[in-house]
């Protein structure tokens, strides 16, 4: 099975940008359609983005513009470039796989294989 990492998380000022990488290691080295999702403390589990294996994307409607979901196949990586950061957008941050190829991309439900997920912290 395929196993995630997730990277590129920290503190950041209000306006600021970080890009989160997250690299795929394992058995295989298939690519997968992948999500991003995050938690802060005392909320669910909300969708920010997806992309397909075609790489089409799917965003998030309050942080599309400011958020861009990229992926480079041949390095196994999909990266969440983020801009603009708010105090709204401290959580931890996690990608996920849909290994079975069968997807809603913005349903949590539809990924078989997470990261451990890498905090964001965004100051006012």
């Amino acid at each position: 099975q395929v196993q995630l990492v997730e990277s590129g998380g920290g503190l950041v000022q209000a306006g600021g940008s970080l890009r989160l990488s997250c690299a795929a290691s394992g058995r295989t080295s298939s690519q997968y359609s992948m999500g991003w999702f995050r938690q802060a403390p005392g909320k669910e589990r909300e969708f920010v983005a997806a992309i397909g294996r075609s790489a089409d994307t799917y965003y998030r409607n309050s942080v599309k513009g400011r958020i861009t979901v990229s992926r480079d196949n041949a390095k196994n990586t999909v990266y969440l470039q983020m801009n603009s950061l708010e105090p709204e957008d401290t959580a931890v941050y996690y990608c996920a796989a849909d290994t079975d190829g069968r997807i809603n991309p913005r349903s949590p439900s539809s990924y078989e294989v997470w990261g451990q997920g890498t905090l964001v912290t965004v100051s006012s």
